[in-house]
């Protein structure tokens, strides 16, 4: 029996501590992860990039696996960060490459202490827990890119839901770096326009994701996510 609580505390050990880190930074971490951080050090920081592209790019990435896998405060600054330091192109591929990794790290910790043994007790239940299993299980790469596309989903729980219905790793690497990618660039590109909104002393429009001209295309893709299942629910086969 003690075997068996050590291998389980092991096991739920990385989700405590990303977990455990997330409250710490959300209370101590906010005033260096933001808008007026990247403001008031945007010439040291241009400075280092001009002198070191390499580091500076690895450093960056770096800096955002470790944000998006504690789930700390900055995510969005990191994303304006990667437009403003090195543009859109190539500054998107860094965000997302950053992104899919910490969201990847979290999605491990999370399966491995807690997934198996929830996917396991959804799949032997009854009523309506087994029947919202069996629809994610039976349309995964739709809900999975769903959940990315909607702006309305938190990311962190974006990287939860799959782990906890027992999504094998391959598809949810794919679908996040794919699915995140409209919201990266959008975001990016808004990162590499900072250079005049610091000259106006404004702040950026962070709801610009949720103009018409960029939201609709959006829902676009959303609703080309959502046709594999409405075309099963239509054929009578079940589905979410």
């Amino acid at each position: 029996m003690a075997n068996t609580n050590k291998s389980t505390l092991r096991k739920k050990l990385p989700f405590l501590v990303i977990l455990t880190a997330a409250l710490i930074g959300a209370s101590t971490l906010r005033d260096y992860l933001s808008f007026e951080a990247l403001r008031d050090n945007r010439e040291a920081l241009i400075a280092f990039r001009d002198a070191n592209y390499l580091v500076a790019v690895l450093g960056f990435i770096a800096i955002y696996i470790v944000i998006v896998a504690f789930s700390l405060p900055g995510a969005a600054i990191a994303t304006l960060t990667g437009g403003f330091l090195f543009a859109t192109f190539p500054g998107f591929l860094f965000n997302i490459t950053a992104a899919t990794i910490g969201a990847t790290a979290i999605f491990s910790a999370a399966r491995m202490g807690f997934g198996d043994k929830l996917a396991a007790k959804m799949e032997n239940s009854e009523g309506m827990v087994k029947t919202i299993k069996d629809g994610i299980d039976e349309n995964q790469w739709s809900v999975l890119f769903l959940i990315r596309l909607v702006p309305a989903v938190p990311f962190f729980v974006a990287n939860l839901v799959p782990a906890l219905v027992d999504v094998p790793l391959r598809r949810f690497v794919i679908s996040t770096f794919f699915g995140i990618i409209p919201g990266s660039v959008v975001y990016t590109s808004v990162g590499a326009g900072l250079g005049e909104v610091f000259a106006r002393g404004e702040t950026p429009n962070l709801g610009i994701i949720f103009e018409p001209h960029i939201l609709l295309p959006i829902l676009g893709l959303c609703a080309l996510a959502l046709l594999p299942i409405i075309i099963k629910a239509v054929r009578g086969k079940e589905g979410l």
